[in-house]
């Protein structure tokens, strides 16, 4: 696999046959339909993933086939009252992209370009207990880039209306190393 260095803000080809780069409104239809096809993720509106893709451009990342169809995401923002902290809101990649490690480089372009664009300390995000997908990858992450992992519970399955919807466990990622000159 391939990863950005932190420098890098631009398209990045990776080894599992797709480039990594910012979203396009028009991608919102794409990342929509990735999201309920994962059968992991809190499905948003359509609605939502166009606005996504217009107003949260720069803290988004798209992975795109041979093609320049999208097959993979990661969304994210720069928390306001942290601005080096990247929360990192959902990734997904579609099926026949899974386990050859789209959802990584992902990650690892995104806050790479957030990096060299805005400064990144920290990165966050969360996890109910039973995707261990979405565990491998954020512990990976952290060995990647050297730093360390955190986990403690952001909202208990109590705090969600009605039943069936597990505690969110977040995960904090950090210190990142500056980027390298």
């Amino acid at each position: 696999m391939t990863t950005a260095s932190l420098t890098t803000t631009t398209r990045t080809t990776t080894t599992s046959g797709v480039s990594v780069g910012p979203a396009e409104i028009a991608d919102g239809a794409d990342l929509w339909r990735i999201a309920r096809g994962s059968g992991d993720l809190d499905l948003n509106s359509p609605y939502s993933y166009l606005l996504w893709c217009r107003d949260f451009a720069d803290t988004t990342a798209v992975a795109r086939d041979d093609s320049g169809r999208p097959v993979g995401f990661v969304t994210g923002y720069l928390r306001p009252d942290a601005p080096g902290t990247l929360f990192v809101w959902q990734v997904a990649v579609q099926d026949s992209h899974r386990g050859s490690g789209v959802a990584g480089t992902l990650l690892d372009a995104l806050s790479a370009r957030v990096a060299a664009e805005h400064g990144l300390d920290r990165v966050e995000a969360t996890v109910t207990p039973g995707n261990e997908a979405s565990d491998r990858l954020f512990r990976s992450y952290a060995r990647r880039h050297g730093a360390d992992l955190t986990r403690e519970v952001l909202f208990p399955a109590s705090a969600f209306p009605g039943s069936g919807h597990e505690a969110e466990v977040l995960y904090g990622i950090g210190p990142l190393a500056p980027p390298a000159s």
